[in-house]
């Protein structure tokens, strides 16, 4: 699908370049990966979600386009049609930033769901690897020809539903009462007692690269 069709040239022009994010496909990844567990955070519960991850605030119209991305992946996740897309660019792009843009879109969806789930479920492990997995990916100058497109292109259909299965059988909890919010609240509140670190779920979820 065409960058200006899917979203694409909009949302890269919101979030590039954000330090914290590896990329804008990363972002959408993570967004995807809240809401497989909760419903779809408001304008205000993103700025806390995104303080929690050190992110610097961000302006008004890159927030609502934050929350409006959520409420059409929430509303996609639940759809019976199976249209979710990932916010990814098109094949307009060098191949080699179409699998890294991949790649960190499966990071996000892992590093969201873990952070809003605090756990994965037995029956959802294979999944969560699977993503890992593709995370991983490396991309090598060899794989620059029509055989690493179509390889891409299997990869895209292989994790593009990873999150409706995700999704599928969960009651949506409000993005209050996850783990979501825990690290902003306790810094707000400059609790002392039993400190949350933020890296430990971050580096709990974060995929693995093989040695």
């Amino acid at each position: 699908m065409q960058d200006d069709i899917s979203g694409w040239t909009e949302w890269n022009a919101h979030f590039d370049g954000i330090e914290e994010i590896s990329s804008p496909s990363e972002l959408h990844g993570l967004l995807t990966g809240i809401v497989c567990v909760t419903q779809a955070p408001t304008t205000d519960e993103w700025s806390q979600i995104l303080n929690t991850l050190n992110v610097p605030a961000l302006q008004s119209e890159a927030l609502e386009s934050l929350t409006d991305e959520a409420e059409d992946v929430s509303h996609a996740l639940s759809d019976d049609e199976l249209d979710y897309l990932p916010m990814l660019p098109d094949d307009s792009h060098l191949l080699v930033d179409r699998v890294q843009a991949l790649a960190d879109w499966c990071a996000g969806v892992v590093l969201g769901f873990g952070l809003a789930s605090g756990h994965i479920r037995g029956e959802e492990q294979e999944l969560i690897e699977h993503l890992q997995d593709v995370a991983a990916v490396e991309f090598e100058d060899s794989d620059n020809d029509e055989e690493g497109e179509e390889s891409y292109q299997e990869l895209y259909e292989f994790v593009r539903l990873i999150p409706v299965s995700l999704s599928i059988g969960r009651t949506k909890i409000p993005v209050a009462e996850s783990s979501l919010l825990q690290n902003f609240h306790a810094k707000s509140r400059n609790q002392d007692n039993q400190p949350t670190d933020p890296q430990t779920v971050v580096e709990m979820f974060t995929p693995h690269c093989p040695s």
